[in-house]
């Protein structure tokens, strides 16, 4: 009687290794986004993958919470603690929106040990804007 051959990739043998762990991102993106009522962190590689991100809501902040300084600046914490695990080191920022939160997500970004080669803002602004509505008749 012949053997029957192991799967090697199974999922009864359990995981092989960890593929997040194993990940090295010696440098990336960190994007901020503040707006009035959230405060998003999202890490990127320089390729453009996300790595890591956390949001005011995703830390247990609900309704009027969510938009103050103190939220976004455990988001910004949150998102980067993971990224330094992996082996960050250096980093560009880019922070989009006119939120209270775009400061204090800054601040927590510098003290993390992250080397910053520039911080950028990146907030969409209209050469022209939406036509106007019609002039109103009475």
């Amino acid at each position: 009687m012949a053997k029957a051959i192991r799967k090697i990739g199974s999922r009864r043998n359990g995981r092989i290794g960890s593929r997040k762990s194993t990940r090295r991102i010696p440098k990336g993106v960190i994007h901020v986004q503040a707006s009035f009522h959230n405060t998003i962190v999202t890490v990127t590689d320089v390729r453009g993958r996300v790595v890591s991100w956390s949001s005011a809501g995703n830390c247990k902040f609900r309704g009027t919470q969510k938009r103050t300084p103190f939220a976004a600046h455990t988001a910004a914490r949150k998102a980067i603690e993971r990224v330094v695990a992996q082996g960050m080191q250096r980093a560009e920022v880019m922070i989009k929106g006119p939120g209270l939160g775009r400061d204090a997500a800054l601040r927590a970004i510098r003290r993390s040990g992250i080397r910053l080669t520039f911080v950028r803002d990146v907030t969409p602004m209209p050469h022209n804007g939406c036509r106007p509505p019609k002039k109103r008749r009475v």
